[in-house]
């Protein structure tokens, strides 16, 4: 217990804080039953170290710097506070905690994870994108290579596949891979865990990677889900388009339907083709295949243009832990992507949280701008932990802080904040 003393200890002197913004998360974690999940992950109870340390984790990835406990301007007294700790943990702590846990166990956090964060309203469910996101590894084993860009050579790489809400682009789950696996597996058992979480009517879309005959299968099967993907334009396929006749929807949009088969599959799935141009030599052919029975224009005009929301995803966590694949070793990769997916859950909750022409901040800039405020302390106050920010806060909603356990016990949860050894949480803006 000389962790808690020393946490104690601290608490007893005010505390000049260099990410005190981070502290804006604990409310967060506190919604979305993170100790819990972290608890499940680690197989540890309230006193012991290992949730605290995954924690510290978690927080590292929302503020978009890769081990923290290098930065000096980062590891002064405070963070290490917010995880419960009086100490920071090292590098080598996080590798055995890590790697102590299998890939099977870190999927089963990401679905916990997932499953409260649909109870929240995380996700509309309705439409989904997916898509494979290959991470650049600098890994000194020797390992199959892939080309992540046409036009580049190939190079090692760890791939991860994401499920997306599109309605509000927040990531469903995770799956990740050696580049020894194949899209079309890690594709099926993707859609299988996602229609687990969501279990409602919806439409899949994804690229011409997933044009895959298996995939088609396993949508066809599912009485939930349809898939929506591009076809991919081989002779037959081209002839096919170009030889139906088109149904004008506007000026320079035309579309037609048609049947189209797997080589030796006797299903038939549904052709949408698309034909762009006024005139014949500026003619266009598109193809898409779906299981699905809804208005061809909906689908081309409405769906299939918000497959998108995906890269728009990767693109905006891109400064989290969510882009780095430095290791091979998949269960350490899996387990801290798995962290990382915890923190930006929470970073999204606190985005709805600021003044609106703040919510669309990228990770790095809510990091920079938020996390790491630094005019703040933290003290103590009876069995209270108060956090006080100094000078303007124009980006935070005070009236979500302000009186915290009054607004948390509101809500039907227990301010008393079990990492923090029960002790309740405060803000003051001055």
């Amino acid at each position: 217990m000389s962790n808690e003393r020393d946490f104690r200890q601290m608490l007893s002197q005010k505390v000049s804080a260099s990410t005190a913004g981070l502290w804006l998360l604990v409310p967060e974690y506190l919604r979305l039953g993170a100790w819990n999940i972290l608890k499940g992950w680690t197989g540890k109870q309230d006193t012991d170290l290992e949730p605290r340390m995954a924690l510290q984790v978690a927080n590292e990835s929302a503020m978009c710097v890769n081990r923290i406990r290098k930065k000096d301007s980062l590891s002064h007294q405070g963070f290490q506070l917010l995880n419960g700790m009086g100490q920071m943990i090292t590098d080598t702590q996080i590798h055995y905690l890590l790697n102590a846990h299998s890939m099977e166990q870190t999927q089963q956090m990401l679905h916990n994870l997932a499953l409260q964060r649909k109870l929240l309203g995380h996700y509309v469910g309705k439409l989904i994108s997916m898509d494979p996101h290959r991470l650049i590894s600098t890994s000194k084993r020797v390992m199959t290579k892939k080309q992540k860009y046409t036009k580049k050579p190939a190079e090692k790489m760890i791939q991860t596949y994401f499920s997306v809400c599109a309605e509000t682009g927040q990531p469903i789950l995770l799956l990740m891979g050696s580049t020894g696996r194949l899209t079309s597996e890690a594709s099926r058992e993707l859609v299988k865990h996602t229609a687990q979480i969501i279990n409602n009517p919806a439409i899949v879309v994804a690229d011409k990677e997933h044009f895959i005959q298996g995939l088609f299968e396993t949508t066809h099967q599912h009485p939930l889900f349809d898939l929506l993907c591009p076809v991919i334009k081989n002779g037959k396929v081209s002839r096919q388009l170009k030889s139906l006749d088109y149904t004008r929807r506007w000026a320079g949009f035309f579309l037609d339907e048609s049947e189209f088969s797997f080589h030796q599959d006797d299903r038939k799935y549904r052709l949408i083709a698309q034909r762009t141009g006024e005139i014949e030599p500026e003619y266009a052919y598109n193809g898409f295949i779906t299981t699905s029975e809804q208005d061809a224009k909906e689908l081309i005009c409405d769906k299939y243009t918000n497959r998108w929301s995906v890269e728009t995803f990767f693109n905006f966590e891109k400064g989290s832990s969510l882009d780095r694949a430095s290791t091979h070793n998949l269960n350490i990769r899996y387990g801290k992507m798995a962290l990382a997916m915890l923190g930006q859950a929470a970073c999204y909750q606190l985005r709805q949280k600021l003044h609106e022409k703040y919510q669309k901040w990228n990770a790095q800039h809510l990091a920079r701008e938020v996390l790491a405020y630094a005019d703040g302390d933290v003290r103590v106050k009876d069995d209270t932990i108060v956090v006080t920010f100094y000078g303007p806060s124009e980006h935070i909603k005070k009236e979500h802080y302000e009186n915290l356990p009054h607004l948390l016990a509101r809500e039907g949860l227990d301010p008393k904040i079990p990492w923090l050894y029960n002790f309740k949480l405060d803000f003051r803006f001055k």
